[in-house]
């Protein structure tokens, strides 16, 4: 027998962007409905964000001191343990399933339904044997790993990062299809707790940031001993005998692993929501939303991955904050993604806000200005051995901060200030002028700021003014 369901609100999909609605919604007094028919907490914190960071912690224990000679520091080598550092990642992932799970959502007033929903008509969704009838839908449902179009990918099997966590068995010889963020930190990770890893990307690695920085980046990554290949193409992948993975190259070179990880982008999970039913218009690359997160469906909003565009944790958590001004008190808020950052976390960390210098070359011409300051002259990171590295920041000839890209060590923390100074609309002059603690790793940004007035400052023009001034006593 079908049940019916009202409430002012439900949510489609309980990952972070959904979560974030839910318990923001309920806690202002709207009756809400939260729908999911996975994991609470989505791909972040089962399969993305909280596990690969979580390994990457360990893969940093287990590199951690092989270059601590240098320091006076010897003793026995380390040795990691692949499947107890598995079982690290499991534990974290533990530790913050509370936060997101069922019962949580239900303390806070949420009626959570367990199951997928799809549209039934534009202002109803259906989850089993229950329909929901709701003011205002909110779609949240992420997105999954993307297969690529290479022979014998299927038939072969293969890990993505949905999968790859599980795996408690180290890796011999790791091969990853696909040099983006995903590919290049869980090489890193398994190199560092002992894997061979050999990398194979079709166009650029980490093609989508600033080359200055990703040319430092890739270069340690391949002093380490990761074998990144770009501009490779993939004739066939099969099975052997063994267990193990062979991989065609053209040209006739083959290559051979114990284990595959694809990671080679993600597409939006739209497919069980019957959107036509709703009047929701959508293509591969997600759902068609306006600036103020609405779909075609003008009821119903869309954010996170599942609307295309950004695919960042921190992307569906802002577009949470949009959604609830906009459905429940009807404020016309729209999105702005001038101030987004984000991070690649391998191992020296790679960080972007704003526009890049190619960018704002395109958008503004040669009325731009490209403001650096290396890592290795800055005290703390010599004194840490950290001086592989530099800030990027681009600016317009009147100090306005177009975009800024920081690759070193703790390059997503660094990148803050920058961020902060966008959303604010803040000026150069204010990046210079702060008081920064020394020594510091915070003291880059001031100083990449400052080179603003470097050219005017110690011109032939203050030169003159500074000598005619002592004139006068």
């Amino acid at each position: 027998m079908t049940k019916t369901l009202k409430a002012d609100l439900c949510i489609i999909g309980g990952g972070s962007g959904g979560l974030s609605v839910a318990a923001g919604a309920s806690q202002m007094g709207a009756d809400t409905i939260l729908i999911e028919g996975g994991k609470m907490g989505g791909d972040c914190l089962n399969y993305g964000c909280v596990p690969s960071k979580a390994l990457i912690a360990a893969a940093k224990k287990a590199y951690g001191l092989h270059d601590a000679d240098i320091f006076g520091v010897t003793g026995e080598p380390l040795k990691a343990d692949y499947a107890k550092a598995m079982e690290h990642v499991a534990d974290v992932i533990a530790g913050i399933e509370p936060h997101d799970s069922v019962e949580r959502f239900e303390s806070l007033g949420v009626r959570v339904l367990q199951g997928y929903g799809g549209f039934t008509a534009p202002d109803e969704v259906s989850v089993g044997d229950v329909k929901v009838k709701a003011r205002r839908f909110v779609i949240s449902t992420g997105s999954s790993a993307a297969t690529p179009p290479v022979p014998g990918l299927e038939e072969c099997g293969y890990l993505t990062n949905e999968t790859l966590f599980e795996n408690r068995e180290k890796p011999d010889h790791l091969l990853v299809i696909g040099g983006g963020p995903i590919g290049m930190e869980m090489a890193q990770a398994h190199h560092r707790l002992g894997s061979k890893v050999t990398v194979l990307e079709a166009f650029t690695a980490l093609g989508k940031d600033d080359p200055d920085l990703t040319s430092v980046a890739l270069k340690l990554l391949r002093d380490e001993g990761i074998d990144i290949r770009e501009g490779v193409k993939i004739e066939l992948v099969s099975r052997q005998a063994d267990g193990g993975v062979r991989i065609d190259l053209e040209g006739g070179e083959s290559l051979t692993g114990s284990h595959l990880l694809v990671a080679a982008g993600r597409k939006p999970n739209l497919d069980r929501l019957n959107l036509e039913a709703a009047g929701i218009q959508a293509s591969k690359a997600g759902i068609q939303v306006d600036e103020r997160l609405r779909t075609s469906n003008k009821k119903v909003f869309a954010i996170g991955d599942a609307a295309g565009g950004f695919q960042f944790t921190h992307v569906a958590g802002y577009h949470a904050g949009i959604v609830i001004r906009n459905a429940l008190f009807r404020l016309p808020a729209k999105v702005n993604y001038d101030g987004l950052p984000w991070v690649t976390y391998t191992d020296p960390e790679i960080a972007n806000v704003g526009l890049t210098e190619a960018q704002a070359r395109e958008k503004f011409g040669d009325s731009i200005q490209v403001l650096t300051f290396p890592y290795a002259d800055n005290d703390r990171a010599r004194a840490e051995r950290k001086t592989e590295g530099l800030v990027k920041a681009v600016v317009t000839k009147k100090g306005k901060i177009l975009g800024a890209g920081i690759v070193g060590v703790q390059a997503g923390e660094l990148i803050q200030p920058w961020a902060l100074a966008i959303t604010g609309g803040l000026k150069i002059s204010t990046m210079a002028s702060f008081i920064s603690p020394y020594p510091t790793l915070g003291e880059i940004n001031k100083r990449a700021a400052g080179s603003f007035y470097t050219p005017q400052l110690f011109s032939a023009k203050t030169r003159r003014i500074v000598k005619f001034l002592s004139m006068f006593g």
